[in-house]
């Protein structure tokens, strides 16, 4: 069985989310502070940590830092909505994608599966990405439409090739621009702006609608097949 742990300081958050992932087919501990979750992570080995960020005892990206330090297990955080800034510090220290409060549940479990189907292994990317509109051939580098080859910068190849083999994940500007210009290059967002928009230009049905490179304001973009 899929073992979640769950750590919150809000009590009834915390046996709200445990009632509904235990319905759900998943074993749960459940954590009220940093301490406590750090202890139960080490002794239980989790496959999956919920995560808020406003802990009592310890700031949440510290509790992201500590487990990345021995543990690639999937990290979803949850955070206020005035908290952007926590959300993409918390991304850039290695969580794997976050809900905003408040959410529903339906929203939290999607997350919840997506998350664990990237951490499978033999779960990645296939060589071949489709869409509706669009279909990236990841061992080629080429992407087709139904009118033909899609003539792609190399920048833009290596956004879009980023952004889709890790399909539904959040990727932080912060971690495009590393990937793509270089550690010096973090402040400069309207690079991506530029990119982003080229590419939507280029593949989107609408691009003034995007279905596919969607973009989470002031944290970054996630790619999604479905439309």
């Amino acid at each position: 069985m899929t073992r979640v742990l769950v750590v919150d300081d809000d009590p009834q958050l915390l046996r709200a989310l445990r009632i509904t992932l235990t319905a759900s087919g998943y074993q749960v501990a459940t954590a009220p502070d940093a301490t406590t979750a750090l202890t139960l992570a080490g002794r239980t080995s989790p496959d999956l940590v919920i995560l808020d960020l406003g802990l009592p005892d310890l700031d949440g990206v510290a509790v992201i830092e500590a487990l990345r330090g021995w543990s690639p297990v999937p990290i979803i955080v949850l955070s206020a909505r005035h908290h952007e800034l926590g959300k993409v510090d918390a991304l850039d220290a290695g969580a794997d994608d976050y809900v905003t409060k408040p959410f529903g549940m339906p929203e939290l479990l999607a997350r919840v599966r997506a998350a664990l189907r990237r951490a499978t292994p033999g779960a990645d990317t296939a060589p071949v990405v489709h869409t509706e509109a669009f279909t990236v051939d990841l061992s080629a580098k080429r992407v087709t439409t139904a009118a033909g080859d899609v003539r792609l910068t190399p920048t833009e190849w290596h956004l879009l090739e980023i952004l889709v083999r890790e399909p539904g994940r959040l990727i932080t500007q912060k971690q495009l621009l590393h990937q793509v210009w270089g550690p010096g290059y973090d402040t400069e967002t309207n690079y991506l702006r530029v990119h982003l928009a080229n590419l939507r230009r280029k593949l989107e049905p609408d691009p003034a609608r995007p279905r596919y490179l969607i973009t989470e304001p002031g944290l970054g973009y996630r790619f999604t097949a479905a439309s």
